[in-house]
């Protein structure tokens, strides 16, 4: 198991009354799947992700998702942020997509915690990262070609392997729109010799092709 400060070095500013009290908090495993958090839970408590990776994503009404972003190895939550300061519900759920360890502060503390300069920063600043994410993700929803947007994906999914195992629903998840554009899309990926489809698998050959379709401008 790592620890708090390994895991976020901008801490290493903080007192050390406030280092050795977030060091001091207990660690969780979690396995991949497990639901952390749904639509309209309370928040329990400001989290830290040490390694690991949550999906956090929104449903609407007819049972379409889209994918809001992932907390991944030193970052932290900021829809468990703002319900926490806002005094609100979850508007969304997370999910372990794989083993994730992670750390608690308690909102009582993390209200006092606030009081002090150099943590209110960090809170902050790990807040406008993610805003940069969100706003980056509504101009690719709002504007971005779908063929574009879902080449792009397919790469930054990859991890050197260039085999992805998740299927057609899932990507249509990841990018915000339906299991049967994602289908017409790959198809033709397929067809230009791009990408190779079986059953909850995509691979990804060597596509000069596909590369160079993930830079065009949207």
């Amino acid at each position: 198991m790592g620890s708090i400060m390994q895991a976020f070095p901008d801490l290493a500013q903080l007192p050390a009354s406030i280092r050795d009290e977030l060091d001091a908090l207990p660690l969780m495993q979690v396995p991949g799947g497990t639901v952390l958090f749904r639509d309209g839970d309370a928040c329990q408590g400001y989290v830290f992700v040490l390694s690991g990776s949550v999906r956090v994503q929104k449903m609407d009404p007819e049972g379409r998702e889209i994918v809001l972003y992932r907390v991944e190895d030193g970052q932290t939550c900021m829809l468990t942020t703002s319900c926490l300061l806002g005094g609100r519900p979850y508007p969304a759920e997370g999910i372990a997509e794989e083993e994730t360890e992670l750390a608690l502060l308690s909102p009582k503390r993390l209200d006092a915690l606030l009081s002090d300069a150099a943590f209110r920063r960090f809170v902050l600043s790990m807040i406008s990262l993610r805003i940069a994410d969100l706003m980056a993700l509504i101009e690719d929803v709002a504007f971005g070609r779908m063929d574009v947007r879902l080449a792009r994906r397919l790469l930054e999914l990859d991890n050197g392997s260039g085999e992805l195992r998740l299927t057609h629903q899932q990507l249509a998840t990841e990018l915000g729109t339906a299991r049967e554009v994602i289908s017409r899309l790959l198809k033709d990926f397929e067809r230009r010799r791009m990408v190779t489809l079986g059953r909850g698998i995509v691979l990804l050959p060597e596509s000069k092709e596909l590369r160079e379709l993930a830079a065009q401008q949207v």
